[in-house]
């Protein structure tokens, strides 16, 4: 069944974005220590430092707000409520990291025309290519030389469109699950894919090796058509459907999500989400489109407004889902609910550098799939490994303490500084947005462990008094 909703919107209209406006307001940074939010169960404050949270009295929250401006007021103060610790994240970069996981090109090409895509129709600024077989068995080489008995490894297939070269991304699955069996190794696939390729026999192999299967959607119908369409112009939409729906019906050990770029044509999200949950996907997210080669498609500050919007009427759907015990798969909520019960905090946006680095077709290493053949970040190649040198210098130039304005932002340490290829290219245009979004995300996270603590499961703690949100009054 084609689903057609009329939600192509080409030019974002702020008004009527009330809650939006109002997160915005409330989750400007005024000190990097801490930040302060009200729920309907009282006054909340998130330390930075090791992103704890907890529930303080009114008077406190008073007090906190006069000194906020005034760090050297503010520090001695939450000292004296206990709150102050060694710092969990200190100006030391990670040193270079064993590889644990590898995003392999595996074709450099694509029968899309998506206007704003990174990798500029799939072919990173070069020719057409596809990954021969021997390099992407030096790369799963590579990926397994430092491991050790039961440690875990990922790989990756991207492109381009990395069903353009099937035969290969078989061949080098079946190379590495026999390799990691060998140094008893525990290995995860994914591919992300446009979709267009799939067939049933794809699935089953997916299945058969539990793949994480990312399908490319942006939108229902006539929205996804205008912005991934064929070369030809010719929509895309309902053969992605038909070659789908077989995965989704298979889905067991595989799980099959829907990620859409966000951009300034297709805003509305919430029906959007509904419609892709309705057609069985596991999870669906919402990435906005901050950076292209051409500048199409690019969010602008007014976009992210509308974004935040329905981003938050999203996020309220899921809240009354999970309370009433409902599966409701919006993926950026799940990730930020189970980010905040961990205490999550980290001086960089990903593993990008560190542990994880992007594979091109012709064997070179770089920082991540989006860096593919990009000088900027380039690390080595899949026969040498990652140049050390090179990977100490990014991690120090990349580690948030070296960026501004994330030195005196509360957010800095769930956010993480941002994408490092959208920083480079075109600043940071989302901090707003992202900060917005993390405060809703805050609020919720308090009311759902007020009204369905279940959700959270067993308690995971990796920074003081996350899970408990201990009173101060």
């Amino acid at each position: 069944m084609l689903i057609q909703l009329n939600n192509i919107v080409p030019v974002a209209d702020v008004r009527g974005c009330e809650k939006a406006s109002r997160l915005f307001a409330l989750s400007r940074p005024h000190t990097p220590q801490a930040h302060l939010f009200e729920t309907e169960y009282g006054c909340h404050l998130l330390m930075a430092n090791g992103s704890r949270v907890y529930t303080i009295s009114a008077e406190i929250a008073a007090q906190v707000q006069r000194l906020q401006n005034t760090p050297e007021d503010l520090v001695p103060y939450l000292d004296a409520l206990g709150l102050e610790s060694a710092q969990y994240i200190t100006e030391e970069a990670l040193p270079p990291l064993p590889v644990r996981t590898l995003s392999l090109a595996i074709a450099q090409k694509c029968n899309l025309g998506c206007t704003y895509c990174y990798a500029q129709e799939g072919q990173f600024g070069g020719a057409p290519k596809n990954m021969p077989l021997e390099v992407a068995q030096a790369a799963v080489a590579l990926l397994l030389r430092d491991t050790e008995p039961g440690d875990r490894v990922q790989l990756a297939f991207l492109g381009g469109e990395p069903l353009i070269n099937r035969d290969a991304l078989r061949a080098a699955t079946a190379f590495a699950v026999e390799a990691a069996q060998t140094k008893g190794v525990s290995l995860g696939f994914s591919i992300t894919t446009n979709g267009t390729l799939l067939t049933p026999e794809d699935g089953a192999f997916f299945e058969r090796h539990g793949f994480a299967v990312t399908i490319s959607l942006d939108g229902i119908g006539a929205t996804h058509d205008s912005l991934r369409p064929y070369k030809n112009g010719r929509g895309s939409y309902e053969q992605i459907l038909k070659n789908v729906r077989p995965l989704l019906a298979l889905q067991r050990r595989m799980q099959v999500s829907a990620r859409v770029t966000v951009t300034p044509s297709n805003l509305c999200l919430r029906e959007t989400l509904d419609a892709l949950i309705a057609l069985g996907f596991h999870s669906v997210g919402f990435s906005p489109m901050l950076t292209s080669p051409t500048g199409r498609g690019e969010m602008r500050q007014e976009d992210l407004h509308v974004m935040l919007e329905q981003m938050v009427t999203c996020g309220e759907e899921f809240e009354r889902q999970v309370v009433a015990d409902r599966r409701y798969p919006f993926q950026n909520m799940l990730n930020a609910m189970q980010e905040m019960h961990r205490g999550s905090h980290r001086p960089y946006p990903c593993g990008a550098g560190a542990g994880y680095f992007g594979v091109s077709a012709e064997g070179g290493l770089f920082a991540c799939h989006r860096f593919v053949g990009d000088d900027v970040g380039v690390m080595g190649n899949v026969s040498d490994g990652a140049d050390a040198e090179r990977q100490s210098r990014w991690l120090a130039e990349r580690h948030v303490h070296r960026q501004e304005p994330c030195r005196s932002c509360w957010a800095r340490y769930l956010c993480g500084g941002g994408c490092h290829h959208e920083v480079l290219r075109r600043g940071r245009p989302a901090c707003d947005y992202i900060r917005g979004w993390l405060h809703y995300c805050l609020q919720a996270y308090i009311r759902l462990a007020e009204r369905k603590p279940a959700f959270f499961g067993v308690p995971v703690i990796t920074a003081p008094s996350q899970t408990d949100r201990p009173s101060l009054s």
